[in-house]
């Protein structure tokens, strides 16, 4: 084994799932400057490089968890093992793999879309027998009675989901989004896709919804459909007998993004009936890498949701669903106005499209700072997690039930298309504390479920209907509850809210301009809905889609996507999309697609840092045992040389996990010679070295070894990957990131560029890629541009 001596010690890295990012300079040679030159060509200060380890981004917070954190191998080991098992399979197992691939997106989306139809139903009975209860008890004049049996609902509710979720699994507070696009991305955090995630992520999200706040189900419905999709894509489980040869096809994190990337494109075909907006959400928001029968498999996903949630909504019709789960879901059909717009209605949609872009910046800035104050109580515990929820429930509750009192009654209009006021259901005028034949309009805002009141904001034909100082009171309470929302120990999407009051001050812009335009206050409210997903997500084509299919009403494209593209340049202005900061707020390596402009001025060479351990193609078993003690590395260079070869040779790459049960089968020999490998492949076989599903795998702890057995020889040629992608020392790190970025890897391989030289320079993996390590080891390196 090579250069051990400088690595004696443990690594101060502190992650397991490090990939080794080291580097073996020149002759044993210190690099400690890099000087690049301007485009000019003229010499620059040099960027004074501080000898450390690379110790950045080694661990994350998942809700406040601090839990380690890896990247995923989604590069296809290229060895001996791997070319056998190609050559032997048949085409029946080719075909068992490809109906078997079916087979699970099919299951995929109709479990997703029962999962949806079952959230909605669920907090369409819980909600609405709270209110009709809290309703019941105002018509009785007892509405301080009320107000403790709404609050106290809230209050149980809420506090039920957040214990759930501190104590059982906290990575599922949240959206999820973010951490599903970073799972797409290679980043495998602890339990973020955990089967415990998955039961509090339904559960939490339907008793928070029902809780009142100000939330909605849709984002973690992303969240859900991935975790369906990593636990079908499991490869069988030990535990549970299911052991048969052919579920092992999925055990490799390549064949299990491809399901998790349908799974998240069937949640939003869940939450939103969406199915082709599924699609273009896993494509423009979720996915970091794509193919066209990835396209074709997330397609047929989405239909397959599209039809059960047809199917069992039809079962609903027929009155079997409970006294409020009529299964519509989130529909807000806008097809009856037939929009016809003129010069001043476009002018309006830009100045439209400039407020969703202030607002979603300004939404986005403030969510960043109460988030960051969020997590230093989150810290302490679950406890104080419950405690802030219970805070947030109250002061929810008291602005729902508190504010409708400022509003005044309104009589009822005579062509009113449905019953006024609405009792004991859900409607668009509630009757509040009102007198018969009045209703209160902030009431029928906030007295209802959020799908709801999302649906009489869009409603058309309703003019005169809310007040102008409603709308101001609800705009400003839900911008503001939302923000507060968002960052507790309860599943929560950002959708809804956004759509709530986005729809709000779209229909105030429409009110105002309502003597000089022709367009319905729905249909502006549709188009501030779109504004500010557009200021505060970033998404366009995903989100116009969505709304399209949401509203039923094509003739809105044109306006839809002016307001998006207005909306999503001005707030790319002030900041990034909510979800790329949530996802470097928890500190998770996401790989942009694009490189920084720093990275122009370095070299591949100049951020890999060392000592670096390689192993030799025939290695002796202590050496490696000892290597895998002291270090938390996933790969590892094998070199060859004399008299196993001419020169020293680069062979490949050696994967932690596939030595660990190379040396747990001992397969060992005493002497130090090259084999052919053969006993080997007839020992193992590729599905031995599969990656494990949500159980533990393999690890150095678990293997008891002689010491006689330690003194003994390993040949590791047969489970080295001798393809790996490697990069020439002298490559820019911009183009070395864009490279890994774009295949998906986890370790990258730097040769020397000058012959006479070790074969290896180091290793690059995404961490070496992540600013904090760039700016630890060129501290200069932002004060030379």
């Amino acid at each position: 084994m090579q250069d051990l001596s400088g690595a004696r010690r443990p690594q101060p890295e502190g992650g397991r799932g490090r990939g080794r990012i080291s580097e073996a300079t020149p002759r044993g040679r210190q690099r400690w400057t890099a000087t690049p030159r301007r485009a000019g060509g003229g010499p620059r200060q040099p960027l004074l490089r501080k000898r450390t380890m690379n110790t950045t981004s080694q661990i994350a917070i998942v809700g406040a968890n601090v839990c380690p954190i890896e990247s995923l191998d989604y590069e296809i080991v290229e060895n001996d093992l791997f070319k056998q098992d190609w050559r032997s399979r048949k085409k029946k197992q080719i075909f068992q793999y490809i109906v078997l691939k079916w087979a699970l997106v099919l299951l995929i989306g109709m479990l997703t879309g029962i999962v949806g139809f079952f959230n909605n139903l669920a907090v369409e009975n819980i909600a609405g027998l709270k209110l009709l209860l809290t309703s019941d008890l105002m018509l009785k004049q007892r509405y301080f009675t009320a107000f403790l049996a709404y609050g106290g609902c809230n209050l149980v509710l809420a506090t039920t989901a957040a214990a759930i979720c501190a104590y059982i699994a906290p990575a599922a507070a949240g959206s999820g989004i973010p951490e599903v696009k970073a799972y797409l991305n290679g980043v495998d955090a602890y339990s973020i896709l955990a089967p415990s995630t998955l039961f509090v992520k339904i559960f939490g999200s339907i008793l928070g919804v029902s809780a009142g706040f100000v939330l909605g189900k849709e984002g973690p419905m992303v969240h859900t459909g991935a975790c369906i999709a990593n636990l079908l894509g499991q490869g069988g489980s030990r535990k549970y007998h299911l052991t048969w040869n052919w579920l092992r096809y999925f055990k490799n994190d390549r064949d299990r993004r491809d399901l998790i990337t349908c799974g998240s494109a069937a949640g939003v075909a869940a939450a939103f009936r969406a199915p082709v907006g599924g699609v273009l959400f896993a494509l423009e928001e979720a996915a970091s890498w794509w193919r066209s029968a990835l396209l074709w498999r997330t397609f047929f996903t989405t239909a397959v949701v599209a039809v059960v949630l047809r199917g069992l909504i039809e079962f609903c019709r027929s009155g079997k669903c409970g006294l409020f789960g009529q299964g519509g879901l989130i529909m807000f059909d806008l097809s009856s106005t037939i929009p016809t717009y003129t010069a001043q209605d476009v002018v309006a949609i830009i100045v439209l499209g400039i407020i969703g872009g202030v607002f979603g910046g300004l939404f986005n800035f403030l969510l960043d700072r109460i988030l960051r104050a969020y997590s230093i109580i989150n810290e302490r515990g679950p406890p104080f997690k419950i405690l802030l929820t219970m805070i947030i429930s109250i002061i929810t509750s008291a602005c729902s039930y508190g504010l409708p009192w400022l509003a005044p009654c309104t009589p009822c209009p005579a062509d009113a298309a449905e019953e006024c006021p609405t009792i004991g259901r859900s409607g668009n005028f509630k009757n509040f504390q009102c007198p018969p034949g009045h209703y209160n309009g902030l009431a029928s805002l906030f007295f209802n479920t959020n799908d709801d009141a999302i649906r009489n904001l869009f409603s058309s034909g309703t003019e005169k209907e809310f007040h102008m100082s409603t709308l101001f009171v609800f705009f400003t309470a839900i911008y503001c509850l939302g923000l507060v929302t968002y960052g507790i120990a309860v599943p929560s999407g950002l959708f809804i809210p956004v759509i709530l009051a986005g729809a709000t001050y779209g229909r105030i812009v429409g009110t105002l301009l309502g003597p000089i335009s022709d367009l319905d206050p729905g249909l502006f409210a549709l188009l501030g809905a779109a504004s500010f997903l557009g200021g505060t997500m970033r998404m366009t084509v995903s989100v116009c889609v969505i709304l399209l299919e949401l509203t039923n009403d094509l003739h809105m494209l044109p306006l839809v996507m002016l307001v998006l593209l207005i909306s999503k340049t001005i707030a790319d202005s002030f900041n990034k999309g909510v979800y790329d900061q949530i996802v470097v707020m928890k500190g998770l390596p996401f790989m942009e697609a694009h490189a920084e402009p720093f990275m122009r001025n370095l070299v591949a060479g100049d951020v890999v840092s060392g000592p670096l351990i390689t192993f030799s193609g025939v290695e002796k078993v202590g050496n490696i045992v000892h290597a895998l003690r002291i270090t938390g590395h996933n790969g590892f260079p094998v070199v060859d040389e004399p008299p196993v070869s001419e020169a020293p040779e680069l062979v490949g790459l050696v994967l932690r996990s596939h030595l660990l049960v190379l040396l747990k089968g001992r397969s060992f020999m005493k002497e130090k010679v090259k084999t052919s490998g053969s006993f080997v492949l007839r020992r193992f076989g590729a599905f031995d070295f599969a990656k494990p599903g949500s159980g533990k795998g393999l690890k150095i702890e678990d293997l008891d070894l002689t010491d006689e057995e330690l003194d003994m020889y390993v040949d590791l040629h047969p489970i080295t990957n001798t393809s790996p992608y490697t990069v020439v020392e002298t490559m820019s790190l911009a183009k070395a990131a864009v490279l890994f970025r774009a295949l998906g890897l986890r370790h990258l391989l730097v040769v020397p560029k000058t012959p006479g030289r070790p074969p290896i320079v180091g290793i690059l993996t995404r961490h070496d890629f992540m600013h904090e390590h760039i700016h630890g080891l060129f501290p200069n390196l932002g004060k030379s541009h």
